[in-house]
């Protein structure tokens, strides 16, 4: 990495892709393009990139920690797939051609855009049948097996290639709990830290980073992980759905067209 201008940039993308991930999720969209106009090859950015928002996304859960309150025991569960998927999609990310994924990133992200949007709507007929059908609180408290499931696979792609995994995370877990947004939002930044973090360690060992662009990207996604908690908590479910559908629509057109 050559230049201050470059060196500038990767920092304030750090920062910039640090809030959006605490705040909505998707942050990678703006640090991946970033390295990627440094100069460095696409596995090496997308592996340099994992690295350098680990800060980031352990900042965005210590920030949400009041949200995770009562959650403590849906979160552990939710974390063996967590780190079981993320080491998979990291081990993926090395042995599999770019293309292999890619080409359903766009169909995943769009899914789970239309997930969120209809959430209430889903939510409310899911509430009513269950209602109907006498099913039990223990069952809608962690989602049951479908939800870890998915949760777990969702964690694959986040360790493989991270953009839009909080979207998906939220997009699942809002389809099977009965809970609020924000407290959705603070368990998807444990697991988006978790995922990180498998995924981080093994690269270490096993890939080719840059350390300027990963050093970079730690101080800024770490400051941006506050900053994203802070103003994400105080958005109302509507706003912070809408947010969550514009930042991901713009990630279907940012990987369909790349």
């Amino acid at each position: 990495m050559e230049g201050l201008g470059e060196i500038l940039a990767v920092l304030a993308a750090g920062v910039g892709a640090g809030a959006v991930n605490a705040a909505v999720g998707s942050g990678t969209l703006i640090s991946f393009p970033v390295l990627l106009a440094t100069g460095l090859p696409p596995v090496t950015a997308a592996v340099s990139n994992a690295l350098g928002l680990v800060p980031g996304s352990i900042s965005a859960a210590i920030g949400y920690r009041r949200e995770l309150a009562g959650q403590r025991g849906r979160v552990l569960k939710w974390s063996a797939g967590a780190v079981l998927g993320g080491l998979t999609g990291a081990t993926l990310l090395l042995v599999l051609p770019a293309t292999a994924f890619e080409t359903i990133v766009p169909v995943l992200v769009g899914l789970a855009l239309v997930l969120v949007a209809l959430q209430p709507l889903i939510g409310r007929r899911l509430r009513e049948r269950r209602a109907r059908t006498g099913r039990t609180a223990a069952v809608r408290a962690d989602g049951g097996p479908p939800l870890l499931v998915g949760l777990t696979l969702a964690s694959v792609y986040g360790g493989y290639f991270s953009a839009a995994q909080g979207i998906i995370y939220v997009s699942l877990m809002g389809l099977r709990l009965d809970d609020g947004l924000q407290r959705l939002n603070a368990v998807k930044n444990v697991l988006v830290a978790l995922v990180n973090t498998v995924a981080a360690l093994f690269f270490l060992f096993a890939a080719e980073f840059d350390w300027t662009a990963v050093a970079l990207l730690a101080v800024g996604s770490a400051a941006g992980g506050q900053v994203g908690a802070a103003a994400g908590r105080r958005l109302r479910p509507a706003v912070l759905r809408t947010l969550i559908v514009v930042v991901g629509t713009v990630a279907i057109v940012q990987l369909s067209t790349r």
